[in-house]
C-alpha cells in the first residue's frame, strides 16, 4: 500500500507595497502642484484685479481663502487617507484639484475665483497628505530618506519656482488667456498625473483604521480660523471688531482642542491629532522650527512680489525671474543635502540658518543702496546665498519631523507637518505683509521693504538658535 503525500504550497507573506521610481516622481508632481499654487497668484493679483475690477480685500481672499481651506483640512485628510486608503483619496484629491483649477481658470467674476480658490484649497488638503504617507508607508531605509530628501526639495523649489511661472504665464498671455493661465496650466498636469499615478503610485493604508475624530476636527478647524481669518482680512477690512473677537478666542479654543484630544486619548478613542505623536522629540522639535522659517519664507515672496512691481516698476516676467537665482541656488544645494546630513548630522541646519541669514542681510543692503533701480542683477547675490541656506533647512526639516512617525500613522504625521507649514505660509503673508503695506504710507516703499527684511532676518537668527536643539542625527 502506497501513502499518498499531498503537500501544501505555502504561499509567503506579501512584501509591503513597494513606491517605484516612477511612482516618486508622480506623487512629487502632485506634492508640487498645491504649493505652486499658493504663490503662483502673488505677481498675477494687479492683472485679476483690474480684468474682474476687485478690491484689495477680495484679492487677498483670493489667496487667504485657499491657505485657510488648505490649511484646516489637511490633517483630516491624512486621516481620511489612513482610513479608507491612501492611493484612493490621492487619485480623488488630484482630480478635484484638476476640476477646481478649471474652474479658477474659468471665473466670471472675483466672488466667483474665491469660491473656486477655497474649493481648490480642500481638493489640495485630500491629495497632499497623502503624498507623504504614501512615501512613509512605502519605502524604507536609504531609499525612504532619498525620497524625503527630494520632497523637501520639490516643496522648496515649487514655492520659489511658482512666483516665476505665474509672472512668465502672464506676461506670455497664453491664447489671450491672461491671468486664467496660472490656474489652466494645473489642468494637462493634472491629467498626466493621474495617468501616472493609476499606473505607479501603490495602495496603502493603516493595519488599524481609525475614525476620525469630530469634536477634535470641529476645534482645530475653529481654531485655525480664528488665527488665520482676522490676520489675512483684518488690515483691508479696517480691523473691525470681529477680527480682536476672534484673535482673543484662539488661545481657548486652542486649549479646548488639546484637551478634548487628550481626553480622547485617555478614554481610548482615537483623536485626530495623537497625543503620542506630539511627544516625539524630533516632531516637535522639528514642527517649531518650520514654523519661524515659514513665515520668513511667504513673508518674503509676498513682499518682494509687491516691492518689485508697484515700487521698482517691474513687469510680472522681471518680477518673477529676479528670483530664479533663489530657484536654482536652491536646487542644486538640495541636491547635495543627504550626504551632507550623513556626515555632518542635523548641524547641517544650523549652517544653513547662518547661510541664509547672510543672504537676507545683501537682500536689505542691495535695497538699501540700489532702490528703484532693483531687478535681477542687484538681487542676485543675496538671493543665491538665500536659497543656498533654505536648502540646508527646508529638506532636512522635513525628513526630521518624519523620521519617528510610525507608518501606521504616516497620514495623520504627514498632516499636521503640513498643515503646520501651510498654517505658517498663510501667517507670513498676513504678518509680513501686513507690516510691509503698512509701513509704505509713512516710511516709503524702500524704508518698508528694508524693515520687512531685517524683521525675517530676526526671523532666520531664531531658526538657527532652535536648530541647536535639534536630535544630532536623523534616525
Amino acid at each position: 500500500m502506497t501513502d499518498t503525500i499531498t503537500s501544501r504550497t505555502v504561499r509567503p507573506p506579501s512584501a509591503p507595497p513597494a513606491l517605484g521610481g516612477l511612482g516618486l516622481f508622480t506623487v512629487l508632481l502632485a506634492a508640487a502642484l498645491p504649493l505652486v499654487d499658493f504663490f503662483i497668484v502673488n505677481v498675477a493679483l494687479p492683472t485679476i484685479g483690474r480684468d474682474l475690477d476687485a478690491s484689495e480685500s477680495v484679492l487677498e481672499l483670493v489667496v487667504a481663502g485657499y491657505g485657510l481651506a488648505y490649511a484646516v483640512l489637511l490633517v483630516l485628510g491624512g486621516r481620511l487617507g489612513d482610513l479608507f486608503g491612501r492611493r484612493r483619496f490621492f487619485l480623488g484629491g488630484m482630480a478635484a484639484f484638476g476640476l477646481t483649477s478649471l474652474l479658477c481658470g474659468l471665473a466670471p467674476g472675483a466672488w466667483s475665483l474665491v469660491a473656486a480658490r477655497v474649493a481648490q484649497g480642500a481638493s489640495a488638503a485630500a491629495m497632499l497628505p497623502q503624498v507623504l504617507a504614501t512615501i512613509q508607508a512605502a519605502t524604507a531605509g536609504p531609499r525612504r530618506a532619498r525620497a524625503m530628501g527630494l520632497y523637501g526639495a520639490t516643496a522648496g523649489l515649487s514655492m520659489v519656482a511658482g512666483q516665476i511661472l505665474g509672472g512668465v504665464l502672464v506676461a506670455a498671455d497664453v491664447a489671450g488667456t491672461g491671468w486664467r493661465s496660472v490656474f489652466l496650466v494645473n489642468v494637462p498636469v493634472v491629467v498626466v498625473g493621474l495617468v501616472l499615478a493609476a499606473r505607479s503610485v501603490p495602495e496603502t493604508r493603516s493595519p488599524h483604521p481609525e475614525p476620525v475624530d469630530g469634536p477634535g476636527t470641529v476645534l482645530l478647524t475653529a481654531s485655525l480660523l480664528a488665527l488665520l481669518a482676522p490676520l489675512t482680512e483684518g488690515r483691508s477690512a479696517g480691523w473691525p471688531l470681529w477680527t480682536w473677537l476672534s484673535l482673543a478666542a484662539f488661545p481657548f479654543l486652542t486649549a479646548a482642542f488639546f484637551a478634548v484630544e487628550r481626553r480622547a486619548d485617555r478614554h481610548g478613542r482615537t483623536p485626530l491629532v495623537p497625543p503620542g505623536l506630539l511627544a516625539l522629540t524630533s516632531l516637535r522639535r522639528g514642527l517649531v522650527m518650520i514654523l519661524p522659517f515659514s513665515v520668513g519664507f511667504s513673508g518674503f515672496m509676498f513682499v518682494i512680489a509687491v516691492a518689485l512691481q508697484r515700487g521698482a516698476g517691474l513687469g510680472p516676467v522681471a518680477a518673477g525671474l529676479a528670483l530664479a537665482p533663489m530657484a536654482v541656488a536652491f536646487f542644486l544645494v538640495s541636491l547635495a543635502g543627504p550626504r551632507l546630513v550623513t556626515r555632518y548630522g542635523t548641524r547641517v541646519v544650523t549652517v544653513g540658518a547662518l547661510v541664509q541669514a547672510a543672504g537676507v542681510a545683501l537682500l536689505a543692503l542691495a535695497a538699501w543702496r540700489s532702490w528703484p533701480d532693483l531687478g535681477f542683477a542687484g538681487l542676485l547675490p543675496g538671493a543665491a546665498v538665500a536659497g543656498a541656506g533654505q536648502a540646508l533647512q527646508l529638506p532636512i526639516l522635513f525628513r526630521i519631523v518624519l523620521s519617528e512617525v510610525p507608518p501606521a500613522r504616516a497620514g495623520v504625521g504627514g498632516g499636521v507637518m503640513v498643515t503646520t507649514q501651510q498654517s505658517a505660509l498663510a501667517l507670513g503673508v498676513a504678518t509680513l505683509g501686513t507690516l510691509f503695506l503698512s509701513l509704505v504710507p509713512h516710511l516709503g516703499m524702500r524704508d518698508a521693504l528694508v524693515t520687512t527684511l531685517l524683521v525675517q532676518l530676526a526671523g532666520v537668527a531664531l531658526t538657527g538658535l532652535l536648530s541647536l536643539r535639534l536630535p544630532r542625527t536623523i534616525g
